[in-house]
């Protein structure tokens, strides 16, 4: 008797799945059991498998474990959500002409400000009294400025900004150096304005003022990048080098391969790392390419081809001012830095170099040994002007009546108090919309607002990190 036909006979009994395996009918898969199920017409056993797809769960930020999350870089990126509302807030008031904009205006804005319904944008700007002002015209239409305070902090960004110019020169080259073609596109490097220290009219001016550096070209179809005029073999040794060997810039210096170990600190719960030990030792030793060598030989998936991408990582963060950034913006340039698809696998797999959190809409990716608690280890004039920023946030104080303008007369144009959209206020201009839009990528969190003082009682050690 043939087994199919033993089978058929068998198959009626309760222990179907037992019966199956015993006659060699499949091989049970280690991560989901197949559905068995009879087709009677033909004496068989069938077997049908699920039509989705099954995804690992171990991998996703989301679901790591407890010991896994650093308390304080939470803290940190917490902070930064909320002073990158504030900001947003304080750039779209300077570039209006009298530095004034109606809260009915910024109401049709909040997805730039990041401020989603149904928080209130009135209760968001009433947090800030130290920043912002309230006021109502003569037809009850009401005003949001800056105060004197908020107006001289964004004269003091402006000039720590043209002071840090020629450091951004630098990184912004040295990216363009770094890519295997020497040229990135402009709308790309927009992404790391803030976190670079760049102007906000960098598109317009501020790339053609180092024409020693880089150029503005255009592509045949209509796309502006930024090409390296000249490589620098100053500028092509890494962070990692000047802090580990205490190389300075050399004129002869030729990138290639490095034997360089990345710093690592892990959480004090994580206590796994005594159990990969050895393994995180052999990565250290292992050999890569430096981000500034031409990597296009190497092959995707390789140990090398992994490993240079985590220098390139470190590098970039390395550059930015809070040593973070958003991993979206890492993600764009995986074609110009020869970077794997999947760079979040990476960051997870390497949480001593790397840290991610994943609170807010976008995951924010931090250089761990930058790190001392939640404050960087070095910080430069344009971080402390941020934390000053920030230490005026969140004063929640007394509601104050909105005042009335009496002086409004004084006002040349009339149009900029009678308005002539439906709504009571001043239609925005398509040079305003464009403005706004460069913002967006500035605030980075999720919807919620929450004071300062209340930041550190929502991360008490009795939560979930």
């Amino acid at each position: 008797m043939t087994r199919l036909r033993i089978i058929s006979k068998i198959v009626a009994s309760s222990n179907e799945w037992g019966v199956a395996r015993e006659f060699g009918c499949f091989v049970a898969s280690p991560v989901r059991s197949p559905t068995l199920r009879r087709n009677w017409s033909f004496g068989q056993v069938l077997l049908t498998w699920p039509q989705h797809r099954f995804m690992t769960t171990s991998k996703r930020v989301q679901d790591r474990s407890k010991d896994k999350r650093v308390h304080d870089l939470e803290i940190a990126t917490e902070k930064h959500k909320v002073v990158s509302k504030v900001l947003v807030l304080m750039e779209m008031l300077k570039k209006e002409p009298e530095m004034i904009i109606p809260v009915r205006s910024l109401d049709r804005c909040r997805n730039q400000i990041n401020l989603p319904r149904p928080h209130s944008i009135v209760d968001f700007i009433r947090k800030s009294p130290k920043l912002f002002e309230l006021c109502k015209d003569r037809n009850g239409l009401l005003w949001c400025g800056m105060t004197k305070e908020a107006e001289d902090l964004l004269e003091e960004e402006e000039k720590l900004i043209r002071e840090h110019s020629g450091k951004a020169a630098e990184y912004v080259t040295r990216m363009l150096m770094m890519s295997v073609n020497k040229r990135l596109p402009l709308d790309k490097i927009a992404h790391f304005r803030r976190e670079f220290g760049l102007p906000a009219d960098f598109r317009s001016k501020w790339v053609h003022e180092y024409p020693q550096h880089f150029k503005v070209v255009k592509s045949p179809d209509e796309v502006d990048y930024l090409e390296l005029i000249e490589w620098n073999p100053a500028w092509a040794i890494t962070e990692l080098e000047k802090a580990v060997l205490g190389v300075s810039e050399s004129a002869s210096h030729a990138p290639g391969l490095l034997s360089l170990s990345f710093p690592l600190k892990f959480p004090a719960t994580y206590k796994k790392v005594y159990r990969y030990g050895g393994k995180i030792e052999h990565f250290q030793k292992r050999s890569y390419l430096s981000p500034y060598a031409d990597a296009r030989g190497l092959q995707p998936g390789s140990k090398e081809f992994d490993k240079r991408a985590i220098a390139v990582m470190h590098e970039l963060l390395s550059f930015t001012m809070e040593k973070r950034l958003v991993t979206d913006h890492l993600t764009h340039f995986r074609r110009e830095f020869v970077m794997p698809q999947k760079l979040m696998r990476l960051f997870l797999k390497h949480l001593g170099i790397f840290y991610v959190s994943e609170r807010g809409k976008r995951f924010s990716v931090f250089l761990t040994g930058a790190y001392e608690g939640a404050e960087l280890i070095q910080k430069c004039p344009l971080v402390i002007w941020k934390e000053k920023v920030l230490s005026l946030i969140g004063y929640r104080g007394k509601k104050k009546r909105i005042e009335t303008f009496t002086d409004l007369s004084d006002v040349e144009d009339n149009e900029f108090l009678g308005g002539s959209s439906e709504d009571g206020g001043t239609p925005m201009q398509l040079d305003q919309i464009e403005a706004i839009s460069e913002l967006e990528d500035v605030a980075v969190g999720d919807g919620s607002f929450m004071d300062i003082h209340e930041i550190d009682n929502e991360y008490k050690p009795h939560d979930s990190l």
